[in-house]
């Protein structure tokens, strides 16, 4: 039982005994810093079944309490606010009862599976800022799922096909001169990228003679050779031509390769792989079904429909006349097909950018309308775009920023200030580049997961990687300031925690802080949201450095206050790597 269940089944008992009322529940609150207690009792709902005065009830709730429950030490009473001091026996009995300090926390893996998505990049460039605030909230979420007690499968689709692919193909075919990311020595999404805006280029020049000759600028945008070709190329490759099939394998056999390399670097993984080119023609067979059973309706030119106006959206096209799939189609077809694949799948989480809303409002009533029960757990993990202080991003012009360029400045701003610091200089060069690849992916993944996921964000590298503040390597250098005071204790780190102990105040405010986090790791898991669990490290770690300079802990008075504030230490240095480890950040041994 949590401490508000044994709260409200005391607090019912009181109102029975005191004044023969029935209570059906009791709204419970956090103190407000400037009153002295640990819990409060918001007293105003009860005089619906006690009248009287509500400090008079508080009061005679509060002295109850403090005579029959062990938890209670004693209170306060500010207006209709039941202010209850909890007694040190409840922390140290909370303290003692975590059984493993490392797991903490996590709910062992139920049968509940969840499907998560997210990256499913296009294969015509590599992957840029853009990407890894989807990538870093898809993957956080899977792991804080997963902590909440849900399998979890974590999958991406990955837009292979289509005329933008085309595009790269034909100007690496026109302008490649064979070249390969071996003889080059570039990563392949990069070759491939830089295809796909010499092509833009290329077009460009083309749009600007045909205007010289005298074309509007629609006519000659639509009648470019390149563009004509790049058509002429993708119904090659829908015919299934051997030499545009190949050479479609080779560029994005070049792009897989390059995106595994930054996978690796981001600390991200997947379960499993769906491609575009196997899911478009999927969908299919699931509106003609819906057609007999009246989900979607046939217009004149034999386009099919499904009529949402009466859920307050519109008309959406799922087929076109000539019997072509639409984007909807084959989103219809690939849910279908993953809960085939996946057959303990009863919900899936779709990490897309806030610009497809609307999709995917109409993709999951469309899923509802078409019978499938896992459909009500469907969810849209929407996000704000990410800017820089130099402004937005565009692919084709070659203005975006490049992840692994990113990665790379993360770690390089991180080893200018780790030596400025000058902390590290007896590790290896080894040693400390990985320091560096830590701390910088740190303070990017902390930057972009402590912002609730529906903000925008704008990202400024150097302001990230802040050893002070709300950021990764403040928390990260708390962390191997923590394992410092562990290594200094020696064997305490490994004794029992103590059974009678007079509490320090900062000691109890870092075990209430402690007694949180099973309760914000279900609170994220629900609110699909990695800033919950990033903001409550934040706060954990203040809570730390409070006690941390309040409280003498290696050269305490009694071994029993040393023994069990090294253990505290300890406990909170395993929330805080517990913690890290659902936003996909490492933790430091020394910084």
């Amino acid at each position: 039982m949590t401490l508000q269940d044994i709260l409200s089944e005391k607090i019912k008992n009181a109102i029975e005994n005191l004044y023969g009322a029935s209570l059906d529940s009791v709204e419970f609150q956090a103190t407000r810093k400037d009153f002295e207690g640990d819990i409060t009792v918001v007293v105003f709902p009860m005089l619906k079944v006690v009248k009287g005065n509500p400090v008079h009830i508080g009061e005679a709730l509060g002295n109850y309490l403090v005579e029959n429950v062990s938890e209670v030490a004693s209170f306060n009473v500010v207006k209709g606010f039941l202010n209850l001091v909890l007694s040190d026996a409840y922390y140290l009995s909370f303290f003692q009862g975590i059984s493993n300090f490392d797991s903490y926390g996590m709910v062992p893996q139920g049968t509940d599976a969840m499907m998560v998505e997210y990256s499913s990049p296009n294969t015509n460039k590599p992957l840029h800022l853009g990407h890894i605030r989807n990538i870093l909230l898809g993957h956080s979420v899977s792991e804080i799922l997963k902590a909440s007690g849900k399998k979890v499968y974590k999958t991406q689709i990955i837009n292979d096909r289509g005329i933008h692919i085309c595009k790269s193909m034909l100007a690496w075919k026109h302008f490649g001169n064979g070249e390969t990311p071996q003889s080059t020595g570039l990563k392949g999404d990069k070759l491939v990228g830089n295809y796909y805006v010499k092509f833009d280029q290329e077009y460009k020049k083309q749009v600007t003679a045909l205007q010289g000759e005298g074309k509007s600028e629609d006519e000659a945008k639509a009648e470019a050779p390149l563009l004509m070709e790049a058509k002429e190329m993708l119904r090659k490759w829908e015919a299934g031509d051997p030499e545009t099939v190949a050479l479609w394998e080779q560029m994005n056999g070049w792009v897989y390769d390059g995106f595994e390399t930054t996978y690796q670097k981001l600390g991200v993984d997947f379960d499993s792989y769906y491609y575009e080119s196997n899911t478009y023609l999927l969908g299919k067979d699931n509106i003609e079904e819906g057609l007999k059973n009246g989900v979607f309706y046939k217009k004149e030119d034999g386009s099919v429909w499904c009529d949402l106006t009466s859920e307050g959206l519109d008309e959406k096209l799922v087929l076109r006349s000539d019997g072509t799939a639409v984007y909807m189609t084959q989103d219809i077809g690939t849910a279908i097909q993953r809960v085939k694949d996946h057959p303990d799948v009863n919900g899936m989480i779709y990490t897309v950018g806030n610009e497809q809303d609307y999709h995917f409002k109409v993709l999951f009533l469309i899923l509802k309308k078409l019978g499938f029960q896992w459909a009500e757990n469907l969810y849209h993990l929407s996000y704000g775009m990410v800017d820089l202080p130099s402004g937005k991003m565009k692919s084709r012009e070659g203005t975006v920023v490049d992840a692994d360029d990113l990665i790379d400045e993360m770690a390089t701003t991180a080893q200018t200030i780790s030596e400025e610091l000058g902390k590290i200089d007896d590790l290896s060069e080894a040693e400390k580049d990985h320091l560096y690849h830590t701390i910088g992916m740190g303070a990017l993944k902390y930057y972009i997961l402590k912002v609730d996921p529906k903000k925008r964000i704008l990202f400024d590298p150097k302001e990230s990687v802040d050893f002070q503040g709300n950021t990764g390597p403040f928390i990260q250098y708390t962390y191997a300031r923590i394992q410092s005071i562990l290594r200094k204790s020696g064997t305490v780190a490994d004794k029992g925690i103590p059974n009678a102990i007079q509490l320090h105040e900062k000691e109890k405010e870092l075990l209430k802080a402690l007694q949180l986090f099973p309760e914000k790791v279900q609170e994220a898991a629900e609110n699909y949201s990695p800033a919950i669990i990033a903001n409550y490290t934040y706060d954990l770690v203040k809570e730390f450095n409070s006690f941390y300079q309040n409280v003498t802990i290696l050269s305490a008075e009694t071994e029993a206050e040393k023994t069990f504030r090294v253990q505290l230490s300890k406990a909170v240095g395993a929330v805080i790597k517990t913690a890290f480890g659902l936003l996909g950040i490492e933790v430091p041994q020394r910084m």
